[in-house]
């Protein structure tokens, strides 16, 4: 049977006391005329001592202070949209010495008339109350040090009650995710939905997740992107998709890296590359520009424009010149021999990966106002169409999106020749045999859709996790994740810290 601490037993002791009084322990529901913003925002210039007896109001909420002082009490009650004080007195409010069995944040509903205290503070007279639910745990006091904030993860309805900044966090993310809808769909876009099981987890590199299916006697994997199955539409006819979902990917968690994380992917048919840029520089500088008022944001000690148009960058003339380079970065044979001599803690990465991993060494940190960097090399873009310039062999149409030192937005022109995807996908299952675990299977069926003809088209993602930290100031992707992957805690386990531990 499980212990209660003082604490709880104390509060189940005035639950008890409550009942016995006549109240319900659990009511179903309570009738609320205001919150607590609507009351504040009635009086924007409140003068003390005012009295507003004809405006009667009925709330509820958590309460968060409580100084009883014999014949007056003053409180404060929080609901979603913030805290209110509320007064009470025994001359007016029913069932006074009951207040006592109140405690600490438990939510109650109120009534009675607004008046403003002689320090200026809006104010609810409380003639009745009623129990809601009791609390059976005290809130936290303090928020602050390593523990705590392993506790915020945790329990994030707890600090969700405690800090109203966070509930901000989430209600600018759901700004955001609905803008993105809005945007798309008044631009002739259609939100669809493909499945998170998938055969094979394909349309990115990266390790997946298993799982199995007890009836179809199968292995099946979650998703890692949302790729394949959104260009099987443009295939079936659809001209213009978009999905926001869910991926899933087995690697490190990191500041910028959750294993569960939200995308956007659009595709748009017969327009390229250049055509998605417009549109994403567009729909992110008027998204800015609808939350915050302007195009300029603070993140950390930066200040980051999003008026358009956005910078424009060359992959491979960048990384030369950042890298000190005397040679062309697409010859993977110097590149090894360079990073071998420069960057021995490279010395495991495959060859093919080295220009990604370069870049993000040498250039990634630097492009802090949003860029696109241009024409991205072939071998790091196993899905994108070559770029249609014979002097940029090496080279594809893929310009990804950067923006405080980090990607938030890979663009492509995506890859339509079937028999050049199928030549890419058995180089990326050759290495996937030679041990490779993050590049995908061959995925057939996909191959089969794209030999019946898929037209040219531009496709994008959109990291939703990081553009929320963007744009809510937030420098680890927890912030922004109302319940980041944790690692189970054990019965009797101390708390960890929320160790980071990188793919």
């Amino acid at each position: 049977m499980l212990e209660h601490s003082e604490q709880t037993r104390q509060r189940l002791a005035n639950l008890k006391a409550l009942v016995e009084a006549g109240f319900e322990p659990f009511p179903y529901r309570y009738d609320k005329t205001h919150s607590a913003a609507q009351i504040l925002a009635a009086h924007p210039e409140p003068q003390p001592g005012q009295e507003f007896p004809g405006e009667k109001v009925r709330m509820a909420g958590r309460l968060m202070t409580f100084r009883h002082m014999g014949k007056a009490s003053f409180a404060h009650l929080q609901d979603e949209s913030g805290r209110i004080q509320i007064y009470l007195a025994r001359d007016l409010t029913e069932r006074y010495d009951l207040l006592k069995k109140l405690d600490i944040g438990d939510i109650v509903g109120v009534e009675g008339t607004v008046f403003v205290t002689k320090t200026g503070e809006v104010t609810i007279k409380v003639e009745r109350w009623l129990p809601l639910v009791k609390s059976l745990h005290p809130l936290p006091d303090k928020w602050h040090g390593i523990k705590d904030l392993e506790t915020r993860y945790r329990q994030r309805y707890l600090d969700l009650i405690q800090n109203p900044e966070v509930r901000e966090v989430f209600r600018i993310r759901s700004r955001v995710t609905r803008y993105i809808r809005d945007y798309l769909t008044d631009r002739g876009f259609l939100e669809v939905e493909g499945p998170t099981l998938q055969v094979v987890a394909g349309g990115t590199e990266a390790r997946p997740f298993k799982t199995y299916h007890n009836a179809l006697n199968h292995e099946f994997y979650l998703r890692i992107a949302l790729e394949l199955h959104l260009k099987r539409l443009l295939v079936g006819g659809f001209e213009k998709v978009f999905e926001i979902g869910r991926n899933y990917r087995n690697e490190g968690i990191s500041h910028k890296h959750n294993p569960e994380f939200t995308m956007l992917e659009a595709y748009w048919a017969y327009a390229d590359y250049t055509d998605m840029m417009a549109l994403v520089e567009d729909m992110l500088s008027g998204m800015v520009a609808s939350i915050h008022g302007t195009t300029k944001i603070r993140y950390g000690e930066h200040e980051i424009d999003f008026a358009t148009p956005f910078r424009r960058i060359d992959f491979v003339g960048t990384l030369k010149e950042k890298a000190g380079l005397d040679f062309d970065p697409t010859d993977l044979e110097r590149l090894r021999q360079f990073a071998d001599s420069k960057h021995p803690e490279m010395r495991s990465v495959p060859s093919y990966k080295l220009l990604d991993k370069l870049f993000g060494e040498y250039v990634e940190p630097t492009l802090i106002q949003p860029t696109f960097v241009m024409d991205v090399p072939l071998a790091i873009s196993p899905l994108v169409k070559r770029h249609r310039d014979p002097a940029k062999a090496n080279l594809t149409e893929r310009a990804d999106l950067y923006v405080a030192g980090f990607e938030i937005s890979p663009i492509y022109s995506e890859l339509n020749d079937a028999l050049d995807q199928r030549k890419r996908f058995e180089e990326q299952s050759a290495r996937r045999q030679a041990g490779d675990e993050e590049e995908p299977e061959q995925d057939e069926d996909f191959l089969l859709a794209l030999e019946y003809g898929m037209p040219p088209a531009a496709g994008m993602g959109l990291g939703i996790d990081r553009l929320t930290m963007l744009l809510t100031d937030q420098h680890s992707i927890r912030d922004v994740i109302l319940f980041p992957l944790l690692k189970p805690r054990k019965s009797g386990e101390e708390e960890d810290n929320g160790e980071e531990v990188e793919a």
